[in-house]
């Protein structure tokens, strides 16, 4: 199994507490960890999941709660 390399996010600025994503991991999986966890649990999706995740947090809150 190929060792991850971790990108820390842009918007995470000088924080300790930053979203970190594995730059080099398998085309068919997404890894994402938060720095201040002590656990060090890392989220596994695939890389739709993870577009859609984007998608979500770029969207303005108002289109976010439509009925």
């Amino acid at each position: 199994m190929p060792t991850s390399t971790w990108q820390k996010s842009s918007y995470c600025g000088e924080g300790e507490s930053c979203v970190h994503i594995a730059a080099n991991a398998p085309r068919s999986t997404v890894h994402l960890t938060e720095s201040a966890d002590p656990t060090n649990t890392t989220l596994t999706i695939t890389p739709h999941a993870f577009r859609a995740l984007l998608r979500t947090l770029k969207t303005p809150e108002k289109e976010t709660h439509r009925v």
